[in-house]
């Protein structure tokens, strides 16, 4: 392996962990969406992530974003503007710990990814010197 594929690599991995931050980012803001333009309660979302391994290197990659297919969690809140006949409101299906053990471990595998292509670039900046 070339000392530029564990740079694409590590970049991969930024960029996955970005998405992953961005997802939880969105869960939480959105705690408490009841409406949403399609209708319902927000639907958490998570990214599916898939590996790569071809002719152009290794890595990974978002394959897509899951939806919460629950529909959500019943809440008796009768005065909610949008509570039914019951006082039940249908609120998002989104734990806040669970967003932000979310974002901790995205946070960590970005700084990993960061440094080890920190760690690429210098032995590039090395190997440089060395032909000099």
């Amino acid at each position: 392996m070339s000392i530029f594929n564990a740079m694409n690599i590590s970049a991969s991995g930024l960029t996955a962990e970005r998405t992953r931050v961005n997802a939880a980012a969105s869960n939480l803001a959105n705690a408490h969406t009841t409406r949403t333009a399609q209708g319902g309660p927000y639907q958490r979302i998570d990214p599916i992530l898939q590996s790569l391994d071809d002719d152009d290197g290794a890595g990974v990659q978002v394959a897509g974003l899951a939806q919460d297919q629950s529909g959500g969690r019943p809440m008796y809140m009768p005065d909610h503007p949008d509570a039914n006949a019951d006082g039940i409101v249908m609120m998002p299906d989104v734990d806040p710990v669970h967003e932000v053990v979310n974002l901790m471990s995205a946070q960590r595998g970005f700084e990993a990814n960061a440094t080890a292509f920190d760690t690429a670039k210098t032995l590039i900046d090395r190997a440089l010197e060395l032909i000099r």
